[in-house]
């Protein structure tokens, strides 16, 4: 299973520059914990406005037998 995230889904804009990085740690963590892999991470003027775009897996869960 594949996921595409990015710096929107981490609700960043209005943040000072302190706060974003430790919303985007958080996000990041949260993504983690919920079994996601990041396999790619772009990022476009990080030290500015950590805008950036991602791809994250996890394994699918089992198929029920039908």
């Amino acid at each position: 299973e594949y996921k595409i995230f990015e710096s929107k889904d981490a609700a960043l804009s209005g943040l000072n520059k302190r706060a974003k990085r430790t919303r985007l740690q958080a996000y990041l963590c949260g993504l983690g914990a919920e079994g996601w892999e990041i396999v790619k991470i772009d990022c476009n003027n990080l030290n500015i406005n950590l805008s950036f775009i991602g791809v994250a897996k996890r394994p699918c869960p089992p198929e029920e037998n039908l």
